[in-house]
């Protein structure tokens, strides 16, 4: 009988049926569609990018970098991208840890105010902190009085990019955190862990590669925001702009070649941004790979 069920698993049986099978033409003209939908609306852009960066020599493209407006930008883009992130994977990992690991009122509440920069528009986003923080603004005349500011300035900047990538992290871990169930952290709790070091020593190592995940989509989204960084920065030249504002300033300054220099920057981000997502993904893989071997092994040496 065990012979008979080796030679179904390897036998005619584990090939795809025929008649869930296409032709092999058809297969070809599927994938080449495919590759050369890829080609014309992604290769094709990219590849024109440093095609005009490089157009008028290296030392153009060089100078463009190195200008202090450049420099500033992408000081700001930094500076934007590693306070924003960090806010973010907090947020993300306390709010999937409560939908997922506990009931409470207003749980789905929660869940699709996690969901709301998805439906609003960035530019939207950028007015709405106008109108709460800008000189006609609800807390304008108190920030004036006490002299701080929020819009055209760093702290605006920083707000805008919070809002508009919060979801990423969080709706990265929800259902990878749901998937997981709750049966290792009550294992845990019944030997008497107590919940930070529930957190530290069972839901984090099971999260980590999902963690990653989100905080590169996270970290890519935020250096590479427009809309709402438009609205509230101001538009300040060495001082507000970040690297996508300055790109669109140098290209209506019909400074091609500076502009697609520094648009370069954020192409090799894109691309460093998928080469690391696609090792997240591997490792991830790989991870619950190993779990599930290790977990069928159990079974199969306790029957």
């Amino acid at each position: 009988m065990a012979g008979n069920v080796a030679a179904n698993l390897n036998g005619p049986s584990s090939e795809p049926a025929k008649h869930i099978t296409e032709p092999r033409v058809v297969q070809w003209l599927l994938i080449g569609g495919a590759l050369l939908f890829l080609a014309l609306l992604l290769v094709l852009p990219l590849a024109t990018v440093f095609i005009q960066a490089f157009k008028k020599g290296t030392e153009v493209y060089l100078a463009a970098l190195t200008q202090k407006e450049a420099w500033a930008a992408i000081r700001l883009t930094l500076t934007t991208a590693a306070i924003a992130v960090p806010l973010n994977v907090v947020f993300g990992v306390a709010a999937a840890w409560a939908i997922t690991k506990f009931k409470f009122r207003g749980k789905n509440v929660l869940v699709t105010l996690i969901d709301l920069p998805f439906a609003i528009s960035p530019v939207i986003a950028g007015l709405m902190f106008i109108l709460l923080f800008g000189t006609k603004g609800w807390f304008g005349p108190w920030l004036a009085d006490h002299d701080l500011k929020i819009v055209f300035a760093l702290p605006g900047i920083v707000l805008a990019t919070v809002f508009i990538t919060f979801p990423f992290v969080a709706r990265e871990l929800i259902p990878l955190m749901q998937a997981q169930g709750t049966q290792e952290e009550e294992a845990a709790a019944t030997l008497g862990a107590k919940g930070w070091r529930i957190f530290w020593k069972v839901t984090l190592p099971n999260i980590k590669w999902g963690l990653l995940y989100g905080i590169i989509l996270c970290n890519a989204r935020a250096m590479g925001e427009f809309g709402a960084v438009s609205v509230v920065s101001g538009h300040i030249r060495g001082k507000t702009n970040t690297v996508p504002l300055h790109i669109e300033i140098l290209y209506n300054e019909y400074q091609f070649s500076a502009a697609f220099a520094v648009a370069s920057l954020l192409v090799m981000l894109a691309v460093l941004t998928l080469i690391v997502k696609s090792l997240a993904e591997w490792k991830f893989h790989q991870s619950n790979r190993q779990h599930a071997d290790s977990g069928l092994n159990q079974a199969t040496e306790g029957s």
